[in-house]
């Protein structure tokens, strides 16, 4: 069952028509002119999630790259730098907060312990057990990167208010939260 189309670049809870137009408004409007049959009004959201991921993509290459990193060095790094002092965790903690396989995991820990990031050591509670460790200079490579990146993504959101950041981030937060893990 089809909904009735609705005007390009509109959503619940928006004006009715919106101050400024952008790709997405034509691109719904070419669909609903060609497939008046469907209702196109999910491109109106998610193909400006898509646009913007795209952004937010080459924001970070951008914010790593400064900073010699690749996107999954920075991944690690963080994760570690969360982790707060001493800033370690075991491998398989790190499987859980990047969500990559175990093979994976070890080939990336393998080349930032080359690269002077991440040392490993024995884990004292578990003698077959490994701690990963972050080095004094990957914190500062992944604390600057960190810096530069939000630099990054508050020029992307710098036309919206605290209030509009915050309802965004409550919107999407209720489309992404079941696609989380338990």
């Amino acid at each position: 069952m089809s909904r009735q189309p609705v005007q390009a670049g509109y959503a619940p809870g928006m004006p009715a028509q919106p101050t400024q137009r952008d790709e997405v408004d034509r691109l719904v409007e070419a669909w609903q002119r060609e497939r008046p049959d469907l209702d196109a009004s999910p491109l109106a959201v998610l193909s400006r999630v898509t646009r913007l991921a795209r952004h937010l993509d080459r924001a970070r290459r951008d914010a790593f790259t400064e900073h010699d990193l690749e996107t999954w060095e920075f991944d690690v790094l963080a994760a570690l730098r969360r982790a707060g002092a001493p800033y370690e965790l075991s491998p398989g903690q790190l499987l859980t907060q990047t969500l990559v396989a175990s093979g994976t995991m070890t080939n990336r820990i393998d080349r930032l312990a080359g690269r002077g990031l991440v040392l490993r050591r024995p884990d004292p509670e578990d003698r077959r057990g490994v701690l990963v460790t972050l080095t004094d200079e990957g914190r500062t490579r992944v604390d600057e990167a960190l810096s530069d990146l939000l630099s990054h993504e508050e020029a992307i959101l710098a036309g919206l208010s605290a209030t509009d950041r915050d309802r965004l981030a409550d919107l999407l937060r209720t489309v992404t939260a079941p696609f989380d893990l338990p």
